[in-house]
């Protein structure tokens, strides 16, 4: 039976626990945080069980590690020889940006297979991009049997590594950005005269037709953009007002930005 634990459950770790919960039993799903309370309160919830991190890294087949960057030395210097003293096989699923699977095997001391994914925060209700990256030593099969048990958290798209960075820029900080937009869009409306629910559902619910409608049709977004603007009509003017503010400029920008903060990571 394959065990999925998970060290480290913020956003990032809570949201992939819950996507696994959707496909497997909680036998199979294992939770540790720092703070052990946070644990105990998603696996209630979930109905799996809260552990330690030394228990993950003894049992789980899938070792997720959810945790910042920043940490990750210490806490894979904690659990090395817990991992180094197995003798059945396990795969190390890195969440964190800025570090190579290389950086991983070297940070846990062994040349283990590693999975390395970037997920956003929308898997936590199974609608997130994920990107993965699979390093040599992961077998087809199991490549196979972690995205069957891991699609509750949305589509997933593989990516060589040395894109990984770039593609988070966009998917992983891409819903900061959006929720900038949205509010904005709300203010705009209550500046308007909306009552701010109405507001705010009325720019969710067309950010979201506006993103399946670029997926399922398939058009460039000039074009979805174009069959909106009439000529002479009111939302030509507002593109107008967005380029003579930069709009284009300022959002590449934010990803170049977050694309280069994740190369200094490393």
């Amino acid at each position: 039976m394959e065990i999925f634990g998970f060290i480290g459950t913020g956003n990032m770790g809570g949201a992939m626990a819950r996507a696994a919960c959707k496909r497997l039993s909680g036998e199979q799903v294992l939770l540790a945080n720092r703070t052990p309370e946070k644990a105990s309160a998603l696996a209630g919830e979930l109905g799996c069980a809260a552990v330690d991190n030394a228990a993950v890294a003894k049992r789980a087949t899938y070792i997720f590690l959810g945790v910042k960057p920043q940490m990750m030395p210490g806490m894979l210097a904690e659990i090395a020889p817990i991992l180094a003293a197995r003798e059945d096989r396990f795969i190390l699923v890195s969440m964190a940006a800025g570090l190579t699977m290389e950086r991983i095997c070297e940070l846990a001391g062994g040349s283990y297979p590693v999975i390395r994914i970037l997920p956003n925060t929308p898997s936590a209700i199974g609608e997130g991009m994920v990107l993965y990256a699979v390093g040599d030593g992961v077998s087809a099969a199991e490549e196979q049997t972690f995205l069957e048990c891991m699609a509750g958290a949305g589509r997933f798209s593989a990516l060589a590594e040395k894109l990984i960075d770039a593609g988070s820029a966009v998917s992983g900080c891409g819903p900061a950005f959006v929720d900038l937009f949205l509010e904005a869009l709300a203010d705009g409306g209550v500046a308007c005269g909306l009552p701010r629910a109405s507001a705010m559902e009325f720019a969710a619910q067309m950010v979201l037709g506006s993103a399946k409608l670029a997926l399922e049709s398939g058009k460039h977004p000039g074009a979805l953009k174009d069959a909106v603007c009439s000529p002479g009509g009111t939302t030509i003017q507002g593109v107008r007002t967005l380029e003579r503010a930069g709009f284009r400029g300022a959002v590449m920008d934010a990803v170049i930005a977050a694309c280069e903060k994740n190369a200094d990571l490393k």
